[in-house]
């Protein structure tokens, strides 16, 4: 036997004991042992499917185009630095600080904002019966 059919065998049989603990403690020796039986064929095909996959993958090469380009790039070194030094801009940054706050705005005060006051209507804050039940009517029509 070659050494990768071995690994899936051991992959399988990890998967018989495991679904035969399992099934064991409820079930008879039979329906255990069936159990068993399909739990490796389970693991055993999952084992096998998962080592195709990887060596499929191990297989590939990178089409020449691909290569042909990281070449190309390797010669050239294209974005192999980076600039990030920044204009200097420090008279720029001390005029505006050299600038006062009120640009044109001298003459004018400071005035606090006077909003209106509220005002009762009537005397003694009452208000008419009939109002306010239309006031109420008209809120429920919707």
């Amino acid at each position: 036997m070659s050494g990768k059919i071995r690994i899936y065998f051991l992959f399988g049989f990890i998967g018989f004991l495991v679904t035969y603990a399992v099934s064991a403690g409820n079930n008879l020796f039979t329906t255990s042992l069936f159990r068993g039986l399909i739990g490796f064929a389970a693991w055993f095909a999952l084992s096998y499917a998962a080592g195709w996959v990887i060596n499929f993958l191990k297989e590939q090469e990178t089409p020449p185009d691909v290569k042909e380009l990281a070449a190309k790039l390797d010669e050239e070194e294209i974005g192999s630095s980076l600039d990030i030094t920044t204009p200097d801009q420090n008279d720029e940054l001390i005029d505006l600080l050299k600038q006062t706050p009120d640009n044109g705005q001298q003459g004018e005060e400071f005035t606090p904002l006077q909003p209106p006051k509220l005002v009762k209507t009537q005397g003694d804050g009452d208000k008419d019966p009939e109002e306010l039940a239309k006031a109420v009517r008209h809120l429920t029509e919707n």
